[in-house]
């Protein structure tokens, strides 16, 4: 018998997951589920199968996960109602006995709790609140957060802890600590940040580079089974949401005392490091220190000093900002020399306004500014990891295993379809797939070289077990870097200190102890992860539910044996077209080509191709977007003359509409393969007014996937770019101008709008967020309107240029930790994401 977490799949069969890591995932057929639910811990018994896979039954449940759900009620008799297992999560519908129902209306969302699970009987529960609508965006959030099991809000206890502090710290609180308020000591972060866990200082020597990472010293006030820290473990990290956040620790320490806020005292913890011209670390030393710092920099700033602007409010710093960025760039060379993979894949955030209602949906953009502060994060963490490594006690590693070898496999088999002859099995690996991506550089294919990379990934994870991080081609690596919103940081600051200052209030913790930490803090981080993906799918299907009908050109970004999933190229959200919409043929799935293939016509779906879309329905519950497939100008005119000629074959002998579907041909291929702009602005149709180029203003949005960066700093500013796997717009312009549709023109433009002046920089910079409309129904009024009716209205929005930054650094780095490498975004190497 073996022991594990219970992933429950909504057909109804499901994985168990052992707590023994040597032993694969074993499959439990639906039969033998009983009444498991996700993240039920559960004793199954294991069979091998003839084929050698494993088959297991639960024998039975130990622990249950989820106590608490969110969903619909409705009424069903003069005695129960029930909320819908919508999801398929839980196997059962919950019955509700109405006089338990807190008189619930039918269709309101509530919360429950759960008071008899199905193996006791019958799935019962009772109603705790009434959250509201159901289709009131604003409870969105809430739904999500209640099934995920996310704490929300503080104890008593905490807050009573929290609020005994002072506002800054005091002299007392400086004693042996080494003072480094002298320091020209910066933080650079997004324009709407608030809890500044970082700041920096490079200066230049003889022998090459000086380097100061000081880290807010979350440690000297959460103190082990404290409250505060006792929540903090149950959170495991902070969780962000557009427009709203789940701190770890509460605001007043979050944003107050322990955040690296300018021109006030802070305690922090210091990492000192030497480098040489090579990038190769000399010497480091890590110690308590009182820092202030002396600016607090915008990422948009920050790039605009580096490329040549002059920002009066920062000449102080200046140098500070340009040695910091020389020393990032030879970090970064050798890391990527040395073997770190260097992933891609275009993100998005989302515009929500004050209902809850997303308006728009914008591409993030990556400056170097981003990855000046992440090569910094990254050395100190490599640095702490490499301390620890020789103390020679149990830590606390991030660690990202090599991949598993059938996904390579399957990896390398499609590379070959598309012509990759070079292996990537044998030598080092990291290397092999780094030539690969730079083969399909430039390439149609490229996007989804990087999408199949990152899905053979596989899942970064918090161990006392030092495996390495194979996505950064780090031997030592650890998160140190985000005690504010992550806990395996804060782990990290303890032992750091024990060994530091030889200090017996900081214990030490057993290696069973962190391997236990370990295993709660990576499923609190893919908790978060899952929350945040939860919202944003449905936010998107809200954005799209106002475009049924319309139809866009997207690119295929996976197949499956039940249909197509889409990526629309305008708003980079994807979709379903499931296998019934793609015609009438009958459809063979190729697993090893990830193909579906008709079997009458031949034609062929495969990842990669171009092809043009209708939206035509979306489930904003379950955050999910379907398509049907536009036909061809050609295929239309064939139907419609064949239609024809069949009515008056109908008038006399009767007419087979199935025979006539039968013969219903493709207009076959795998579609235009043209490179794309996700915001392109260079095509326009004919007529379209011409663009306006205004000053370039850099974003100062974090780098970041998910999550959490990314909608912590979701309001600054976004500027477009050309994308990555776009062709010169020379061999582009043609066949884009003739596929453009109004609303990829309407996109072109900006609402602009006067900030006031404390919202702008001393320079005359912008960096408030400029949604490009203000409701949803402004972006569908455009969309009816013709160019040319745009560029006579008396309120033109101003184009936002998308001319290549001359003088930035391009280049994108990642690391995802649900699937290895991704981006590593704002996340200043674990600083603003949760990943790496």
């Amino acid at each position: 018998m073996l022991e594990g977490l219970i992933k429950r799949h909504p057909d109804g069969f499901g994985f168990f997951i052992p707590d023994d890591k040597e032993i694969p995932d074993v499959y439990v057929p639906q039969h033998a589920m009983k009444s498991a639910m996700t993240n039920d811990r559960a004793t199954i018994t294991v069979e091998k199968e003839r084929d050698g896979r494993l088959r297991g039954e639960i024998i039975r449940i130990t622990e249950r996960a989820q106590k608490r759900v969110a969903g619909k009620f409705t009424r069903v008799s003069d005695n129960w109602g029930i909320i819908k297992d919508e999801g398929r999560g839980w196997g059962k519908d919950l019955r509700i006995p109405l006089d338990k129902s807190k008189n619930a209306k039918d269709g309101e969302l509530v919360e429950a709790q759960i008071t008899q699970f199905p193996d006791e009987g019958n799935f019962e529960g009772e109603v705790l609140s009434i959250i509201g609508d159901a289709s009131d965006p604003l409870n969105d959030i809430k739904r999500i957060v209640i099934g995920s099991n996310i704490p929300e809000h503080f104890s008593k206890e905490t807050l009573a802890e929290a609020s005994v502090f002072d506002k800054n710290p005091s002299e007392k609180d400086f004693k042996g600590r080494k003072d480094l308020r002298d320091l020209p000591i910066i933080t650079i972060d997004g324009a709407t940040a608030k809890d500044f866990d970082d700041a920096v200082f490079v200066e230049m020597t003889d022998r090459g580079f000086h380097l100061y990472v000081a880290i807010a010293d979350v440690s000297h006030y959460v103190k082990v089974g404290s409250s505060m820290d006792k929540e903090a473990y149950e959170r495991g990290t902070s969780v962000y949401f557009p427009n709203f956040v789940i701190p770890m620790l509460p605001e007043g320490l979050s944003n107050g005392l322990c955040s690296l806020n300018p021109h006030v005292p802070r305690l922090a913890l210091v990492a000192d490091m030497h480098f040489d011209f090579t990038g190769e670390m000399t010497a480091s030393t890590f110690y308590e220190g009182v820092i202030e710092s002396k600016a607090r920099v915008t990422y948009g700033e920050a790039q605009e000093l580096i490329d040549g602007s002059e920002i009066e409010k920062l000449d102080h710093v200046k140098s500070t900002i340009f040695h910091c960025a020389d020393l990032a760039k030879v970090l970064m060379a050798k890391r990527f020399k040395e073997g770190s993979l260097d992933l891609e894949v275009p993100e998005t955030e989302l515009v929500i306004d004050g209902a809850g209602n997303p308006v728009d949906v914008i591409r993030s953009e990556r400056l170097f500014a981003h990855r000046l502060i992440e090569e910094l994060m990254l050395a100190a963490n490599v640095a702490v990891a490499k301390f620890l490594a020789k103390q020679e006690i149990p830590a606390f590693y991030r660690v990202h295993e090599v991949p598993d070898g059938e996904k390579i496999s399957n990896l390398q088999k499609y590379m070959e379809n598309l012509g990759y002859k070079a292996q990537l099995e044998g030598g080092k690996l990291q290397k092999r797939l780094t030539r690969a991506l730079q083969e399909f550089s430039g390439k149609p294919e490229s996007q989804i070289i990087h999408i199949l990379t990152l899905r053979s990934m596989s899942q970064a994870k918090y161990t006392p077990n030092n495996l390495g991080h194979f996505g950064l081609g780090f031997d030592f690596y650890t998160h140190f870097t985000s005690p504010i919103r992550r806990y395996p940081d804060l782990i990290v600051h303890r032992l750091l200190k024990n060994r530091i200052l030889k200090n017996s209030s900081y214990n030490l913790m057993s290696e069973e102890d962190l391997t236990t930490a370990g295993t709660w803090l990576s499923a609190c981080e893919q908790r978060s992860a899952k929350a945040e993906r939860q919202i944003q799918a449905i936010k998107k299907a809200r954005f799209m539910q106002n475009l049924i009908g319309e139809s866009f050109e997207g690119l295929i970004s996976s197949v499956t044996k039940f249909g197509v999933f889409v990526l629309l190229r305008e708003f980079n959200i994807d979709g379903l077209i499931r296998l019934d919409d793609l015609g009438s043929d009958k459809w063979e799935f190729d697993e090893e080509t990830l193909t579906l293939i008709a079997k009458r016509s031949g034609f062929k779906y495969q990842m990669g191709d171009t092809i043009r879309v209708t939206v035509s329905m979306v489930d904003i519950e379950q955050g999910q977007i379907n398509f049907v497939r536009e036909k061809s100008a050609s295929e239309s005119t064939a139907k419609a003359h064949s239609s024809t000629k069949g009515s008056h074959k109908a008038k006399s002998k009767g007419f087979d509409k199935r025979s006539e579907s039968k013969g219903e041909k493709f207009s076959g291929g795998r579609g235009k393969k043209d490179k794309y702009s996700f915001k392109e602005k260079g095509a326009r149709k004919s007529g379209a007014p011409e663009a306006k180029k205004g000053k370039k203003k850099y974003s100062d949005e974090s780098y970041e996937s998910r999550p959490q960066r990314s909608a912590r700093h979701q309001h600054s500013e976004k500027s477009y770019q050309k994308d990555p796997y776009q062709k010169p717009e020379s061999e582009n312009k043609s066949a884009t101008s003739q596929i453009r549709s109004i609303s990829s023109l309407v996109k072109n433009f900006t609402e602009r709008s006067n900030s006031s002046s404390s919202e702008r920089s001393e320079s005359g910079r912008d960096y408030t967020p400029k949604p490009r409309y203000a409701s949803l129904s402004d972006y569908l009024d455009q969309r009816k309107k013709g160019p040319n009716d745009e560029a006579k209205s008396e309120s033109k929005p101003a184009f936002r240029s998308t001319e290549n930054r001359k003088n930035s650094e391009k280049r994108r780095s990642s690391e995802n930790d649900s699937g290895g490498v991704r981006k590593a975004r704002s996340q200043k190497s674990g600083r603003g994401h949760k990943s790496r």
